[in-house]
C-alpha cells in the first residue's frame, strides 16, 4: 500500500443521455474533468450512464408484448448505438484517462454479434478497459439483455489494490460476491440504477463482508431525457414514431433517484448524494481495510474451506467453436 494509502473516489451522479451512446460518450469529459480537479483517481457512473436504464422496461405498460413496435425500435437503436470491444468512440475518454492516471468505472450497453449485454467500463491507464458483463440480468432486463459469463468476473490492480464491480442484482448473489471478494477488492464499484433503501444495505453489507470500499453508483433520470436522447437518433419515420409512443406511456417526471453513496469497510457511509445531480467525493483510509481484517475476513480466518468450496469457471462461453478442418 505504501504512499497509496488514501485515496480520493468520486462518484458522478448525473442524467445519462438516453439511447444515444455517441453523445454520452461525447458529453463524459465535460462529467469528468471537475472530479480530476478535485483530485480523484478513481471515478465511478452508475448503470448503462451510456445509453441510459432502459425505463421503458418497467415504467411503459405493454413494453413486454410480443413484436411491441415500440420495443422493436428501441432495441435496434440500442443496438446500433452499443459500445463494441475497442470502439475507437471511447479514445479521448481513454486519452484523459491516461494523462490524469484515474480509473473511470462507466455502465454501457455493450454489443457482441448481435445480443446487447449490461456491462461496466472500467478505464484505467495504459490498458485497454477492463470489462465486467452482468451475470444475470434483472426480470424484465432479460428482454433486452444477454447473460454474461465468469471471463468477465475479474479485478484490476492498482497502485492501491484491487478494484473490481458487479451490477445492481449480483450484489444478491452470494457467490459472485464470494468471488469478488476472494480477489481482495480494494474498492468495488455497486453499479445502481437509483441507490433506493435495499440497493443501499446491499452496498453497506457488501462493503461490510468485503472488507473494502464501496462506491454504489446510480444515475438520475427523467422521461424527458429520454425523449431527448430519441431525437438525437437516427431512426425512420416509422420506428421513431413507434418509439415516441411507446416512451411517453411512461410516467412524467423523474423516474431516477441517484441516493449514490460511498461506504467504508465498516459500512460506515462516507458521503451520500441526494436525489439530483451531484458529485459525490471522498477520501479513502485504505489502512482501515486492514484494521477490519482482524474482526472478519470472510476470504480467509472466517471461511471453511474444509467445508464449502467454491469453483469458479472463467472461461469464455461464446457458443460457438471452430475448429479448422484438414
Amino acid at each position: 500500500m505504501g504512499n497509496h494509502a488514501m485515496v480520493r473516489a468520486a462518484i458522478i451522479q448525473a442524467a445519462p443521455i438516453p439511447l444515444s451512446v455517441t453523445q454520452g460518450i461525447s458529453a463524459l469529459p465535460a462529467l469528468i474533468e471537475p472530479a480530476l480537479d478535485q483530485g480523484a483517481t478513481i471515478i465511478a457512473f452508475g448503470e448503462t450512464f451510456l445509453g441510459g436504464y432502459p425505463l421503458w422496461l418497467d415504467e411503459a405498460p405493454g413494453a413486454a408484448l410480443w413484436d411491441h413496435p415500440g420495443t422493436r425500435a428501441l432495441h435496434a437503436l440500442l443496438l446500433e448505438e452499443a459500445i463494441r470491444i475497442g470502439d475507437p468512440r471511447l479514445s479521448p475518454i481513454q486519452d484523459l484517462v491516461d494523462r490524469s492516471g484515474a480509473l473511470v468505472s462507466i455502465g454501457a450497453h455493450e454489443r457482441i454479434r448481435s445480443s446487447l449485454y449490461n456491462c461496466q467500463l472500467l478505464l484505467r491507464p495504459g490498458q485497454s478497459p477492463l470489462i465486467h458483463r452482468k451475470l444475470v440480468p434483472t426480470h424484465g432486463e432479460r428482454l433486452i439483455w444477454a447473460r454474461g459469463d465468469g471471463s468477465t468476473l475479474g479485478t484490476h490492480t492498482a497502485p492501491f489494490g484491487p478494484v473490481g464491480s458487479l451490477i445492481c442484482w449480483e450484489h444478491w448473489m452470494p457467490l459472485a460476491r464470494a468471488a469478488m471478494h476472494n480477489q481482495r477488492e480494494a474498492v468495488h464499484i455497486a453499479a445502481w440504477p437509483t441507490v433506493r433503501e435495499t440497493y443501499a444495505i446491499a452496498s453497506r453489507h457488501y462493503a461490510f463482508e468485503g472488507r473494502c470500499f464501496v462506491l454504489a453508483a446510480g444515475t438520475v433520470q427523467n422521461r424527458e431525457d429520454v425523449l431527448e436522447g430519441l431525437d438525437l437518433c437516427h431512426l425512420d419515420a416509422e420506428a421513431r414514431k413507434a418509439a415516441r409512443a411507446l416512451i411517453e406511456t411512461m410516467p412524467e417526471g423523474q423516474l431516477q433517484f441517484g441516493g449514490s453513496m460511498i461506504v467504508g469497510p465498516d459500512a460506515t457511509i462516507l458521503a451520500q448524494a441526494g436525489t439530483g445531480h451531484e458529485t459525490l467525493v471522498a477520501d479513502l483510509d485504505l489502512h482501515d481495510i486492514g484494521q477490519g481484517l482482524a474482526a472478519l475476513d470472510t476470504d480467509g480466518h472466517y471461511a471453511r474451506p474444509d467445508v464449502f468450496e467454491l469453483r469458479v469457471n472463467t472461461r469464455a462461453r461464446d457458443g460457438v467453436v471452430w475448429n479448422d478442418q484438414d
